[in-house]
Protein backbone atom coordinates (compact mmCIF):
# COMPACT_ATOMS: atom_id res chain seq x y z
CA UNK A 1 0.00 0.00 0.00
CA UNK A 2 1.29 3.36 -0.85
CA UNK A 3 2.41 5.60 1.93
CA UNK A 4 0.44 9.28 1.88
CA UNK A 5 2.72 11.92 2.23
CA UNK A 6 1.56 13.94 5.45
CA UNK A 7 0.31 17.85 4.14
CA UNK A 8 2.41 19.38 6.88
CA UNK A 9 5.62 17.55 5.59
CA UNK A 10 4.56 18.56 1.72
CA UNK A 11 4.12 21.97 3.07
CA UNK A 12 7.65 21.90 4.32
CA UNK A 13 9.13 20.49 1.39
CA UNK A 14 7.67 23.05 -0.96
CA UNK A 15 9.06 25.92 1.33
CA UNK A 16 12.53 24.34 1.29
CA UNK A 17 12.42 24.27 -2.58
CA UNK A 18 11.31 27.77 -2.91
CA UNK A 19 13.94 29.14 -0.66
CA UNK A 20 16.66 26.98 -2.62
CA UNK A 21 15.70 28.40 -5.51
CA UNK A 22 15.67 32.25 -4.27
CA UNK A 23 13.48 35.13 -3.96
CA UNK A 24 13.45 35.63 -7.89
CA UNK A 25 11.71 32.42 -8.30
CA UNK A 26 9.15 32.87 -5.59
CA UNK A 27 8.58 36.47 -7.25
CA UNK A 28 7.55 35.01 -10.66
CA UNK A 29 5.09 32.69 -9.42
CA UNK A 30 3.20 35.24 -6.86
CA UNK A 31 2.95 37.14 -10.08
CA UNK A 32 1.74 33.77 -12.18
CA UNK A 33 -0.77 33.44 -9.05
CA UNK A 34 -2.38 36.97 -9.36
CA UNK A 35 -6.37 37.13 -9.27
CA UNK A 36 -8.18 37.53 -11.53
CA UNK A 37 -11.78 39.64 -11.41
CA UNK A 38 -14.66 36.56 -11.80
CA UNK A 39 -17.68 38.15 -14.03
CA UNK A 40 -20.52 37.13 -14.17
CA UNK A 41 -24.40 38.65 -14.83
CA UNK A 42 -24.94 41.57 -12.67
CA UNK A 43 -21.09 43.03 -12.99
CA UNK A 44 -20.05 46.30 -13.86
CA UNK A 45 -16.64 48.22 -14.22
CA UNK A 46 -13.78 48.48 -16.46
CA UNK A 47 -13.10 44.91 -16.65
CA UNK A 48 -16.89 44.24 -18.17
CA UNK A 49 -15.45 46.74 -20.65
CA UNK A 50 -12.53 44.96 -21.30
CA UNK A 51 -14.68 41.40 -21.62
CA UNK A 52 -16.86 42.92 -23.79
CA UNK A 53 -14.20 44.56 -26.65
CA UNK A 54 -12.38 41.51 -26.98
CA UNK A 55 -15.30 39.67 -27.65
CA UNK A 56 -16.88 42.63 -29.93
CA UNK A 57 -13.45 42.32 -31.85
CA UNK A 58 -14.16 38.61 -32.00
CA UNK A 59 -17.56 38.80 -33.48
CA UNK A 60 -19.36 37.34 -30.37
CA UNK A 61 -20.73 40.47 -28.42
CA UNK A 62 -22.54 43.65 -30.52
CA UNK A 63 -24.18 45.38 -28.36
CA UNK A 64 -22.65 48.43 -26.66
CA UNK A 65 -19.24 48.48 -24.33
CA UNK A 66 -20.93 49.86 -21.59
CA UNK A 67 -19.28 47.98 -18.52
CA UNK A 68 -22.55 46.53 -17.64
CA UNK A 69 -22.81 42.44 -17.43
CA UNK A 70 -26.39 41.73 -18.86
CA UNK A 71 -28.11 39.85 -21.11
CA UNK A 72 -26.57 40.28 -24.32
CA UNK A 73 -22.81 40.23 -22.29
CA UNK A 74 -23.96 36.76 -20.98
CA UNK A 75 -25.33 35.31 -24.45
CA UNK A 76 -22.09 36.22 -25.60
CA UNK A 77 -19.87 34.82 -23.13
CA UNK A 78 -21.69 31.53 -23.08
CA UNK A 79 -21.71 31.27 -26.81
CA UNK A 80 -17.96 32.24 -26.84
CA UNK A 81 -16.75 29.55 -24.05
CA UNK A 82 -19.40 26.43 -26.28
CA UNK A 83 -16.94 27.07 -29.06
CA UNK A 84 -13.94 27.28 -27.72
CA UNK A 85 -13.90 24.87 -25.29
CA UNK A 86 -14.35 26.32 -21.85
CA UNK A 87 -16.63 24.35 -19.60
CA UNK A 88 -18.70 24.51 -18.06
CA UNK A 89 -20.02 27.03 -20.59
CA UNK A 90 -21.87 28.99 -17.34
CA UNK A 91 -21.60 32.60 -18.31
CA UNK A 92 -19.06 32.75 -15.54
CA UNK A 93 -16.10 34.93 -16.46
CA UNK A 94 -12.87 33.33 -14.52
CA UNK A 95 -9.33 32.51 -15.26
CA UNK A 96 -10.17 29.84 -18.02
CA UNK A 97 -12.36 32.31 -19.68
CA UNK A 98 -9.80 35.08 -19.68
CA UNK A 99 -7.19 32.88 -20.59
CA UNK A 100 -9.33 31.74 -23.61
CA UNK A 101 -9.72 35.19 -24.70
CA UNK A 102 -6.18 36.06 -24.62
CA UNK A 103 -6.22 38.62 -21.52
CA UNK A 104 -5.38 37.17 -18.80
CA UNK A 105 -2.00 38.40 -17.71
CA UNK A 106 -4.04 41.94 -19.22
CA UNK A 107 -6.42 41.59 -15.91
CA UNK A 108 -4.27 39.79 -13.55
CA UNK A 109 -4.39 41.28 -10.09
CA UNK A 110 -7.22 43.75 -11.12
CA UNK A 111 -9.37 41.51 -9.06
CA UNK A 112 -11.42 44.46 -7.02
CA UNK A 113 -14.79 44.40 -6.87
CA UNK A 114 -16.59 46.22 -9.67
CA UNK A 115 -18.41 49.48 -8.53
CA UNK A 116 -20.43 52.29 -10.77
CA UNK A 117 -18.16 54.62 -12.60
CA UNK A 118 -17.27 57.70 -11.05
CA UNK A 119 -18.22 56.72 -7.23
CA UNK A 120 -15.69 55.59 -5.87
CA UNK A 121 -11.49 56.10 -5.89
CA UNK A 122 -11.59 52.67 -7.53
CA UNK A 123 -13.67 53.52 -10.28
CA UNK A 124 -11.02 56.85 -10.88
CA UNK A 125 -7.90 54.18 -10.30
CA UNK A 126 -9.99 52.30 -13.07
CA UNK A 127 -9.97 55.11 -15.15
CA UNK A 128 -6.27 56.13 -14.56
CA UNK A 129 -5.17 52.29 -15.91
CA UNK A 130 -7.08 52.68 -19.20
CA UNK A 131 -6.14 56.14 -20.14
CA UNK A 132 -2.41 55.46 -19.29
CA UNK A 133 -2.68 52.66 -21.49
CA UNK A 134 -3.91 54.15 -24.23
CA UNK A 135 -1.42 57.25 -23.92
CA UNK A 136 1.30 54.33 -24.04
CA UNK A 137 -0.02 52.52 -26.57
CA UNK A 138 -0.59 55.87 -28.70
CA UNK A 139 1.89 58.32 -27.57
CA UNK A 140 4.96 56.55 -26.40
CA UNK A 141 8.13 58.35 -27.66
CA UNK A 142 6.71 61.49 -27.54
CA UNK A 143 7.10 65.06 -25.77
CA UNK A 144 5.15 64.99 -22.19
CA UNK A 145 3.11 67.36 -22.99
CA UNK A 146 2.02 65.03 -26.12
CA UNK A 147 0.99 62.75 -23.92
CA UNK A 148 -0.99 64.66 -21.96
CA UNK A 149 -2.72 66.05 -25.29
CA UNK A 150 -3.43 62.29 -26.30
CA UNK A 151 -5.16 61.81 -22.95
CA UNK A 152 -7.32 65.34 -22.88
CA UNK A 153 -8.91 64.25 -26.80
CA UNK A 154 -10.07 61.25 -25.51
CA UNK A 155 -11.61 63.27 -22.44
CA UNK A 156 -12.65 65.87 -24.38
CA UNK A 157 -14.53 63.47 -26.65
CA UNK A 158 -16.22 62.19 -23.51
CA UNK A 159 -17.81 65.42 -23.12
CA UNK A 160 -18.84 65.88 -26.64
CA UNK A 161 -22.14 64.84 -27.62
CA UNK A 162 -21.04 63.26 -30.52
CA UNK A 163 -19.25 60.44 -29.10
CA UNK A 164 -20.26 57.60 -26.05
CA UNK A 165 -19.91 59.91 -23.03
CA UNK A 166 -18.07 57.59 -20.89
CA UNK A 167 -14.59 57.22 -21.05
CA UNK A 168 -14.58 53.18 -21.97
CA UNK A 169 -17.01 53.82 -24.29
CA UNK A 170 -14.72 56.32 -26.12
CA UNK A 171 -11.76 54.05 -25.80
CA UNK A 172 -13.29 50.99 -27.07
CA UNK A 173 -15.44 52.99 -29.96
CA UNK A 174 -15.47 50.73 -32.94
CA UNK A 175 -11.87 51.65 -34.94
CA UNK A 176 -11.58 55.02 -33.14
CA UNK A 177 -7.70 54.13 -32.16
CA UNK A 178 -5.28 51.57 -34.29
CA UNK A 179 -3.75 50.01 -30.88
CA UNK A 180 -7.39 49.13 -29.75
CA UNK A 181 -8.00 47.53 -32.69
CA UNK A 182 -4.66 45.44 -32.91
CA UNK A 183 -4.19 44.91 -29.46
CA UNK A 184 -1.42 47.26 -28.76
CA UNK A 185 -3.31 48.81 -25.86
CA UNK A 186 -2.57 45.35 -23.52
CA UNK A 187 0.53 44.68 -24.72
CA UNK A 188 2.56 47.84 -23.72
CA UNK A 189 3.18 48.22 -20.19
CA UNK A 190 2.35 51.88 -19.40
CA UNK A 191 5.52 54.08 -18.38
CA UNK A 192 5.45 56.03 -15.51
CA UNK A 193 5.09 59.04 -17.51
CA UNK A 194 2.45 57.28 -19.19
CA UNK A 195 0.60 57.92 -15.80
CA UNK A 196 1.84 61.03 -15.28
CA UNK A 197 0.55 62.36 -18.19
CA UNK A 198 -3.00 60.45 -17.96
CA UNK A 199 -3.68 62.14 -14.08
CA UNK A 200 -2.37 65.54 -15.45
CA UNK A 201 -5.26 65.28 -18.20
CA UNK A 202 -7.79 63.83 -15.83
CA UNK A 203 -6.68 66.82 -13.64
CA UNK A 204 -7.85 69.33 -15.84
CA UNK A 205 -4.51 70.39 -18.08
CA UNK A 206 -5.65 70.23 -22.14
CA UNK A 207 -2.92 71.50 -24.12
CA UNK A 208 -5.04 70.96 -27.32
CA UNK A 209 -7.87 73.64 -25.65
CA UNK A 210 -10.67 71.86 -26.62
CA UNK A 211 -9.30 69.14 -30.19
CA UNK A 212 -10.75 66.11 -30.25
CA UNK A 213 -8.97 64.30 -32.97
CA UNK A 214 -4.90 63.38 -33.62
CA UNK A 215 -3.24 62.01 -35.81
CA UNK A 216 0.38 61.49 -37.30
CA UNK A 217 0.90 63.60 -40.51
CA UNK A 218 3.58 60.94 -41.50
CA UNK A 219 1.48 57.50 -41.40
CA UNK A 220 -1.37 56.99 -43.85
CA UNK A 221 -4.82 58.43 -42.63
CA UNK A 222 -8.00 58.85 -43.88
CA UNK A 223 -8.63 61.86 -46.36
CA UNK A 224 -11.58 62.87 -44.49
CA UNK A 225 -9.50 63.76 -41.46
CA UNK A 226 -7.45 66.73 -43.50
CA UNK A 227 -11.30 68.54 -43.69
CA UNK A 228 -11.03 69.31 -39.68
CA UNK A 229 -9.29 72.50 -38.68
CA UNK A 230 -6.17 71.51 -37.09
CA UNK A 231 -5.47 73.64 -33.76
CA UNK A 232 -1.84 72.38 -32.02
CA UNK A 233 0.79 70.71 -33.29
CA UNK A 234 3.05 68.62 -30.71
CA UNK A 235 5.42 65.98 -31.60
CA UNK A 236 4.52 64.29 -34.15
CA UNK A 237 0.68 64.46 -33.46
CA UNK A 238 -1.36 67.10 -34.88
CA UNK A 239 -4.72 67.82 -33.09
CA UNK A 240 -7.73 69.56 -34.11
CA UNK A 241 -11.13 70.14 -33.90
Amino acid sequence: MRRRVPVALAVAAALVLASALGPSWFQAYRAEAQSVPVLRWGSTGQAVSTLQWRLQQWGYYHGRIDGVYGAETYRAVVNFQRKNGVWPADGVVGEKTWRALGLYHAVAGTAAPAVPAGTSAAARSDELELLARVVAAEAQGEPFEGQVAVAAVILNRVRDPRFPNTLSGVIYQPHAFESVTNGLIWRRTPTDEAYRAARAALNGWDPTYGAIFFWNPSKPVSPWIWTRQIVARIGNHVFAV
